[in-house]
């Protein structure tokens, strides 16, 4: 009976042993997807909206130039990276550039440098949220509301976040032409 019962005993302590080192495999994966960066270039952003840009210039604390080759400005754009360091997504920050024309309509909301669940990007994109606030001018984008986002709430809840701290910056202060 004690042969069998140290048999038992030890088949259990074996059990336990794999169930633990499957389950913190599986938690060591988890860990390493949520460090998943997803490179957005700013420069790209930019060219999406101005092909011809060639430069991006600081105008003020918010605001750049979009400059092409012949010292033209073809719109602005605001980026919170420097400023909404403390804005959350579901993983990290989450931050944003806008893209206006000249004269101050909104041409773009980009999700920049990020560390969301890409899926859950492509589900805000292929909903349109990011176009919510195209064709607006600041003020008016500052009353743009959210819909549910099934899936991606936390994503899109700091992403809004982003996009208003920089519609109240961006109206207090102008950018500067050249």
């Amino acid at each position: 009976m004690n042969v069998f019962f140290n048999l038992k005993m030890k088949l259990k302590i074996l059990i336990i042993f794999l169930f633990s080192t499957l389950l913190a495999n599986s938690q060591g994966r988890m860990n390493h997807q949520r460090e998943v960066v997803h490179e957005v270039s700013n420069k790209d952003v930019v060219q999406s909206i101005f092909p011809t840009a060639v430069e991006v210039k600081k105008s003020n604390d918010y605001w750049y130039n979009i400059i092409d080759n012949q010292g033209k400005v073809l719109g602005y754009a605001m980026n919170s990276k420097t400023y909404c360091q403390d804005v959350i997504g579901y993983r990290k920050q989450t931050p944003v550039m806008i893209i206006t024309s000249k004269n101050g309509e909104i041409r773009k909301v980009a999700l920049l440098t990020n560390y969301e669940t890409l899926s859950y990007v492509k589900l805000l994109e292929k909903n349109g949220f990011f176009n919510l606030w195209n064709g607006k001018k600041l003020k008016e984008a500052q009353q743009v509301e959210l819909d549910a986002y099934s899936g991606a709430t936390v994503t899109a809840i700091a992403v809004q976040k982003n996009v208003n701290f920089l519609l109240e910056k961006g109206l207090k202060v102008k950018p500067k032409s050249r």
